[in-house]
């Protein structure tokens, strides 16, 4: 099972901050005189030293300065940087609303080649149709209480979703069985969705594999994963999304990927499994 991915989050503060206090103590100074230097008030720099406030860009390049060591701010600001987009909540990622980061987001999926992608909850943003994306999408803005742009970011979602049929990728993904039972949108929509998992699953770069209800487990159900080729991974809690680009962890995902892998079912009994969903619908 692999560890929470908030710790290397938290880790990677840590790191800077570390780095930071090693600065000031090699430069022979004390938090109160740091302060002083970078006209702030006293308790500020203690704060930074002990990672308990993540430092600006600009609160970075006035350490380096205070303590003489101007050219390390560069290395310093894109660690700190990394540590925090790793751990960050949604409110934040959805405070313009939702069509911003699916736009955002294009690259990375036109650039990864592998997909590998585990759902526990619903079923992946790539393979939605445009109303399970509406329902799924208006129930998240009601929740976090964020700007409701709705519409646009289904479009953008859709949209993003064209690596599926467009250039080369390939797309590895497994859902529980309780995924296609879940009441995301209305009966139509739903069986809309399910519908189309048929289809898209006869499409030569996708393999579907549903984990069966009765399934003997060796991992336990997780919390939503995307793996984006070996580069990175992308865990969605309910508060954050949460990247991984640690090779040790990242590894761990995988090797949680090909352990619920080998519980799936593919093919015929998969097919069965959304046909007794699309059937238990009304």
């Amino acid at each position: 099972m692999p560890s929470s991915p908030l710790s290397s989050a938290q880790a990677a503060r840590t790191a800077v901050a570390k780095r930071l206090r090693r600065i000031m103590q090699d430069a022979g100074l004390s938090g109160h005189e740091l302060a002083v230097r970078c006209g702030w008030h006293k308790s500020k720099s203690s704060r930074i030293a002990r990672g308990k406030t993540p430092p600006s860009d600009a609160d970075i390049r006035a350490w380096c300065t205070a303590c003489g060591v101007e050219d390390q701010a560069a290395d310093l600001i894109a660690a700190s940087r990394n540590a925090e987009s790793m751990y960050v909540e949604w409110k934040q990622i959805h405070r313009d609303g939702m069509r911003r980061i699916h736009e955002q987001t294009v690259p990375l999926y036109q650039r990864t080649r592998n997909f590998r992608v585990y759902s526990s909850s619903v079923v992946p943003g790539m393979l939605q149709t445009a109303e399970y994306a509406t329902g799924l999408l208006r129930t998240i803005t009601e929740f976090q209480g964020t700007p409701d742009d709705v519409a646009d970011a289904v479009r953008a979602r859709l949209e993003r979703s064209r690596v599926v049929r467009e250039g080369d990728h390939r797309f590895a993904l497994l859902l529980e069985e309780t995924v296609l039972h879940y009441r995301v949108g209305d009966d139509a929509a739903m069986a809309g969705q399910l519908g189309h998992l048929l289809a898209v699953m006869a499409r030569p770069n996708v393999s579907l594999g549903i984990i069966p209800f009765q399934a003997r487990r060796r991992v336990w159900p997780l919390e939503a994963f995307y793996a984006f080729d070996e580069a990175q991974v992308a865990v969605e809690t309910l508060t954050a999304e949460i990247n991984v680009t640690a090779p040790g962890e990242i590894r761990t995902y995988l090797k949680a990927f090909s352990e619920l892998s080998g519980i799936a079912v593919r093919g015929a009994e998969a097919r069965a499994c959304i046909t007794r969903a699309i059937d238990s619908l009304g």
